[in-house]
Formats: structure tokens, sequence, C-alpha cells
């Protein structure tokens, strides 16, 4: 993100605050209903403050709901609390996060019974997810690629990199193969381990990572498509007593802490904060009968030491 953007965004945060939720419900405007599944994840939580911010912006009334004690994607639970939020309000538009097709038939329900749907974060192709009006995220191949770019410059061209998911989902399925694909191309001299699975638990994130770094001697870097995988695997390398190039994702203040540190080079700059903005103007236009273009993606570059500042700055401004 530029510092121009970042700027944009912190004026926005200081002049909208995070109190968005009540004061926008005393606002004449339309009512938006977020759907998020481990709706307190930290990098869940920087995303809502980007949607309420934008919703307080346009008067509107926005609600935020899913389950805030899940530790993974929990579609089961979150469901019957969008359900509940829609029996007592009449919302004019939907947000769903959607990186899974476990949540499809929810937005295809949605759909069919009116509700305008955007979800965030990732692009299905258009007409691939029925019910789906329009979505914004990152765009994830070029995301993927940028990673790949940063870390075998890095690496100097040679070396091993264990590979990382949260789990295995469209958004970071094809992150990976992106790296991947960008890796063999640019820098055929390094060698990329099998993508295993992390998952969504800290401890227990960080314990296979180091029984990885047991197994495999020869890893030099990692690189961890999810959110927590900084943590992850900085806290691993402690624990082996390993010096490995580690970049993940996301410019949550924890993550900013450990590329500062030094315990890991860097983290993908994933649009976290504006396409959850984005997400609500595209509500916003949706309920109006406004035309919006199906896709819009936004950049996505990766931060390092240097250049973490402006996300400090923003993450300050969000209360985060």
């Amino acid at each position: 993100m530029s510092k121009t953007l970042a700027a944009a965004l912190l004026c926005t945060l200081t002049a909208g605050g995070l109190a968005a939720t009540t004061e926008a419900s005393l606002a004449e405007g339309k009512n938006i209903l977020w759907v998020q599944p481990m709706r307190d994840h930290p990098v869940h939580r920087l995303m809502q403050a980007g949607f309420l911010a934008r919703c307080k912006e346009l008067k509107n009334t926005c609600e935020v709901v899913g389950n805030p004690s899940a530790t993974t994607y929990d579609v089961p639970a979150s469901i019957p609390l969008a359900e509940a939020a829609m029996a007592r309000t009449k919302f004019d538009a939907v947000a769903v996060y959607g990186p899974g097709p476990e949540i499809y038939p929810f937005i295809g329900r949605l759909g069919r019974d009116g509700f305008p749907v955007v979800t965030w974060h990732v692009l299905p192709a258009e007409g691939s997810v029925p019910g789906l009006k329009a979505a914004t995220g990152e765009d994830i191949p070029v995301a993927g690629a940028n990673a790949a770019d940063a870390m075998g410059k890095e690496m100097g061209g040679k070396g091993v990199i264990a590979l990382t998911q949260g789990a295995s989902n469209d958004t970071e399925n094809v992150m990976s193969d992106a790296f991947r694909k960008t890796m063999a191309a640019k820098y055929p001299g390094i060698r990329i381990l099998d993508t295993q699975m992390e998952g969504f638990e800290p401890s227990a994130a960080e314990a296979k990572a180091v029984a990885l770094l047991q197994g495999n001697p020869d890893v030099t870097a990692a690189f961890s498509t999810t959110g927590n995988g900084v943590q992850t695997w900085s806290g691993a390398a402690r624990k082996a007593d390993r010096k490995l190039i580690i970049i993940g994702m996301d410019y949550i203040r924890q993550n900013l802490d450990i590329v500062k540190s030094g315990a890991a080079y860097g983290v993908v700059a994933q649009p976290l904060y504006e396409e959850a903005a984005r997400t609500a103007e595209l509500a916003n236009d949706l309920a109006e009968g406004k035309t919006v273009p199906y896709a819009n993606p936004l950049p996505a570059s990766v931060i390092t030491a240097g250049g973490l500042d402006p996300y400090y700055k923003m993450l300050d401004a969000a209360g985060q």
C-alpha cells in the first residue's frame, strides 16, 4: 500500500473512529449485514474495522455476526447467527466472507431470497458462485508471486523453503500455486517442500513447524499463506535454534513487531482494511440498485522492516 493511501486511511480512521456500529445505528441509511465465521480472529477484526468505518461514512447501519469463539472457519455455527440477525432486522445487502465452497450454498440462498451479496478477500470467477453480485480483495496470484520474488531474492537464489497454509481453501491454494510457479520460473535453484497444513490454533501450528524443521535440516526459509504464519515460523525457528528467512501474511501488530525485531523477513500486506471498506461501498451501491463491477482487485505488496511505519500508524488509529 502506498504511503498516500495509508495516510488517507489514517485520516478516515481518525475522522470516523471505530464506534461506527453504535453511531451508525442511529443514522438513516441502509442496513448491511457482515457474516464472518471465526469472527474474532485478529486478522478478521482488522477487516471488520475497515467495514464499520466505511459504513459510518456512508451513514449505514451495519452489523457483524460470526462465531466469536471459533478457532477455525466455522460455517455451521455462524449461519444460524446470521439467520437470527436477519430475523430481527430487514437488511438491504449482505456481505459474506467466502474463502471456500462450504459457504457458497448460503450465498446462493441469500441470492434467491433477493439479497445483494458481496464477498471479499477472494475473487471467485464471475458466475461461479450463484447469488454473488460482487467481490473485492487482493489479486491472489500477484500476491503469491510478489512473495516469491521477495523471498527468492533474499535467499540469493538457493536453499530450501517450507510452505504452510492455514487450511486448504480457494485463497491459500491459489496463493501457494502462484508462489511455486514464480519461484520455479525465476529461482530454479530453490526447492520447495510439499505444502503442509499448519491449522489456525497457534500452539499446534508451531509444534508442526518445529517437527518439520527437525525432519528437514536443509530448510532455510519458510513461507506461510495464513495470518498467523509469521508467529508460527518465528516461534518454531527460535525453538529449533534455526535461522530462517520468513514471510507470512498480514499487517496485524503481532506480525509487524516480529518483522521489526528481525525474527521474520516480511509480510504480504494483504489489503485487509481496504477490501473491507470497499465491501461496504459495494454493498451500499447494490442496495441502492446501482450497477457495480463484479471483480474489484486490490494490490498486495511485501513489506519489510524498513516499511512498517504506515501500517503501525493505521493500526494505532484502528485501536489495534
